[in-house]
Parts: structure tokens; sequence; C-alpha cells
């Protein structure tokens, strides 16, 4: 059995949005964080107690009081910016957070992780949870998610669970990342294809992403300590994946095939050119977004299958019907 009061990170995020909907649906009772009040204000009015809190600074007892369990989504999720601010946004905000909950007696903390700790150049399918990870990750996002992973598993105690998930390629109306990337290319008319287009990513649906929340809450107890990875199980081309978003759209968009290889020595003179610039922001093409384009990277998702009872029960192309209606709708 879960308590009532459940806290919520990140709530107005693509995930957080649907898992507190989720929650609230349930007849749960929800605390919310996030940085946009805007979509903060739309959680009240479902019946979210919504809270603009900073959790690198900001007294975090008022969050945590009550709650057994927390779902800790918050994150600073981008391929470029200073060092620091992920240290602060990632690392130290979720230490923050688990002395918080420690401290209110909460006994379930549940951590959205990410794989891009997994990101090289190369072809990687089947990555199970005990996949090597590069000694020197892509960027300082998957460096310090996975150093923020690592804490929250090693914080387990027998009265404080936790558990950390990996979602892959989330699709959400509320996305900031995947979607909003293949709309601009729609509007544009153009989109380049590392990898000629063919490389093989593993998009989620953020409703099977919080059945896969869900799930770990309840099994916290038992799995504590331990990592998922999530993802939809359907590998798909990247050109067929950006090709039905063209066609749901009614646009047409001219393809530019690009090698793996060429894009990522693009990425680096970019990025190279960003560091000498740095009031220019995030160049137009990163390192990480050239490996994650480029080469594949597929799941096996045994583990959470047998150990969690979750499977993913969207396709990535029902993921983006759906998302593309919730925000004509929105």
């Amino acid at each position: 059995m879960v308590s009532a009061r459940t806290v919520v990170t990140g709530a107005t995020g693509g995930i957080g949005q649907v898992l507190v909907s989720r929650l609230l649906a349930d007849g749960r009772e929800v605390a919310a964080t996030g940085r946009n009040t805007t979509r903060g204000a739309g959680l009240s009015r479902l019946g979210a107690e919504f809270l603009a809190a900073d959790l690198v600074t900001d007294d975090l007892s008022t969050i945590v009081r009550g709650a057994d369990t927390i779902f800790h989504l918050a994150a600073l999720s981008s391929p470029w910016g200073p060092r620091e601010t992920f240290v602060a946004a990632n690392e130290i905000a979720t230490e923050r957070l688990i002395s918080a909950a420690r401290l209110a007696g909460c006994r379930r903390f549940i951590f959205a992780s990410t794989p891009s700790i997994y990101t090289r150049a190369a072809h990687q399918i089947g990555l199970t949870e005990t996949s090597p990870v590069p000694g020197r990750p892509v960027n300082a996002y998957a460096q310090t998610k996975l150093n923020a992973e690592r804490r929250v598993l090693a914080s387990a105690t027998p009265e404080f669970s936790t558990l950390a998930l990996r979602p892959r390629a989330v699709i959400s109306p509320y996305d900031t990342v995947l979607l909003p990337r293949l709309l601009h290319a729609a509007r544009q008319g153009l989109m380049p294809l590392p990898g000629h287009g063919r490389t093989l990513i593993e998009p989620t649906d953020a409703r099977d992403v919080c059945s896969a929340f869900l799930a770990a809450e309840q099994h916290c107890e038992a799995l504590s300590g331990e990592v998922f990875n999530i993802s939809g199980g359907e590998p798909i081309e990247l050109r067929t994946l950006a090709s039905h978003v063209f066609d749901r759209l009614g646009r047409r968009v001219r393809f530019v095939p690009l090698s793996s290889h060429l894009t990522l020595g693009l990425a680096h003179l970019a990025e190279a050119g960003a560091k000498l610039r740095p009031q220019s922001g995030e160049p137009a093409l990163t390192v990480y977004s050239a490996l994650a384009l480029g080469w594949s990277q597929t799941f096996n998702l045994e583990s959470a299958r047998a150990r969690l009872g979750w499977s993913p029960q969207f396709s990535p192309r029902t993921a983006i019907d759906w998302a593309l209606e919730e925000r004509r709708h929105a």
C-alpha cells in the first residue's frame, strides 16, 4: 500500500505533467514542484498543491512534509551549458532532496535517471542495466545524472527505499526536447538525417513512463537500490519516425542524409566555435545530438518486465499521434 500524499518534482516537465494528472485521477494527494509557473497553475486547477520551489536553495521541508513517496523528476536536461549549473541542478538538488526526505520520514524515493549515460560513437543494440557506460560521459548532463543516480541508489536503507528508472526519448504533449525539434524541422521544411536516417531509436510514450514509475513505487521496498531501463520497446528508424510526424502535420519536408561521422565532425567544430563565443549560447549542432541521432541505441526490457511487471503499451506512432492531438487542444 502507498500513502495518499505524493511529491513530484519536475512536475511541469514532459513526464511530470502526465504523472501528476495520473496520480490525481487515482485519487492521490499530490504536491508538485516545477520551474514553469504557468503550467504549475494548471496543475493547481487540476487539484495538485503546486510549490514553485528552487531545490538547490530553498528550504525543502515544506515540500516533503508528510509524504511517503517522492518521484524526483526535476533536472537540468540540456546538451549544452556550464558544468556548474548541471552539478547544482542534478547533483546538489538531488542530495538536498534525499536529506530532506529522510528527515521527514519518507519511505520511497524514485529517481528519473537517463539512458544518455550510454551514449557513444557505436551502435548499441539490446542495452541492459549492466551494459558498460563510457568512462567519460558525453556531456555534463549525462555525467551529473549518473552521479546523482549512484547517490540515490547508495542512499537506500531498510527504512528508505530507492529505485531509479532510465526512460528513453520520451514523447509527451509537454515535451521540450524531441518533439519540438521535429516540429521546428517541419516549419523549416528541411531536416538533416545523421546516419542517413537509418539510425534506430526507441522512443517512449510518456503514459508508459508514468506506468513504469507507478510500478516502481509498488515494488520499491522489494527492489530497493536497483535501476531499470525504460523504453517503448519498438525500435524505429529516425527517418520513419520523422516522416510520421510530418505526415500527421501535413508538411512536406526535404531530408538531407548525412554520414554519422561527418555529422559528429561538424558537431565538434560547432561546439569549439561556441566555446570561443560563450555569448552565442548553445550551438545549432552538439556532439550529444550527433551521437544520439547518428548511432543506434535500443534496449533489453526483460528486467523491467520480469521484476517490475511492466511492459510498454504504446507504439512510437501512437505516442506521436497522442502528443500532437493533445498539443492541438492545449
